[in-house]
């Protein structure tokens, strides 16, 4: 009877551990879910955090500082005219990234119902530097789009600024640069002025030069007073 008794004891017993065993596991579970969870937040905080860095360092430029061109403007009167395009170009030649381009040069004008043509190839005399040196040939709609201005319709000093990105908006490297404003004065007469600098250079202006491809006397003021500065 006795040993009836303590075996009944011992399996009283075995069965109460079974029990708080089984009422245990649930919380077990929870609590390494909830560790495991919290691990993961962590983990997923930390990715983001490091993630984001990366991204902010890869979108700030090498350099603080920035180049900033400007002139003076004069509209024109009549076709031919009222041209110009500003971009920056690396020790190759090759564009680095244009900041600016008067819209009838990539848009042309729609004639007659028609579809317009881009403004180059109806008239080759717009700037046609930049748009060898571009490769605009090579270039879509959309790409010639995200440079493109409209004329402006009145006089006044034009100012475009460049962050040290190229086209893509990422940081160029270190190096020299040439930075080119071209203005189609009428027709065949066109004037470039440009100047080189270096990214290692101190603030202050850059010494531009100018070539002119033909005299026109009744047009020489449509731009004027060229300077670009390292800010």
């Amino acid at each position: 009877m006795k040993q009836k008794k303590k075996a009944v004891s011992t399996n009283f017993l075995i069965i109460a551990a079974l029990a708080a065993m089984l009422l245990a596991i649930p919380a077990m579970v929870q609590s390494k879910k909830g560790e495991a969870s919290k691990a993961k937040t962590l983990d997923l905080r930390s990715s983001l955090l490091t993630l984001g860095r990366a991204q902010a360092s890869s979108a700030l430029p090498s350099f603080n500082r920035r180049l900033e061109v400007s002139f003076d403007y004069q509209r024109q009167a009549g076709p031919g005219s009222n041209q110009y395009a500003v971009w920056i170009e690396d020790e190759k030649g090759d564009v680095v990234k244009t900041l600016f381009v008067t819209s009838y040069t990539t848009k042309g004008r729609a004639r007659g119902g028609q579809q317009p043509k881009r403004g180059y190839i109806v008239r080759p005399a717009c700037v046609p530097t930049w748009v060898k040196t571009v490769k605009a040939d090579e270039k879509t709609d959309q790409q010639l789009d995200a440079v493109t201005g409209a004329t402006p319709q009145a006089g006044g000093t034009q100012t475009f600024t460049w962050d040290f990105t190229d086209e893509q908006g990422k940081a160029v490297p270190q190096g020299n640069y040439k930075v080119v404003v071209e203005a189609t004065l009428f027709f065949d007469s066109d004037i470039i002025y440009s100047g080189t600098f270096s990214t290692k250079d101190k603030a202050g202006d850059i010494k531009l030069t100018s070539t002119l491809t033909k005299e026109d006397e009744q047009h020489k003021n449509m731009v004027t007073n060229v300077k670009a500065s390292l800010k």
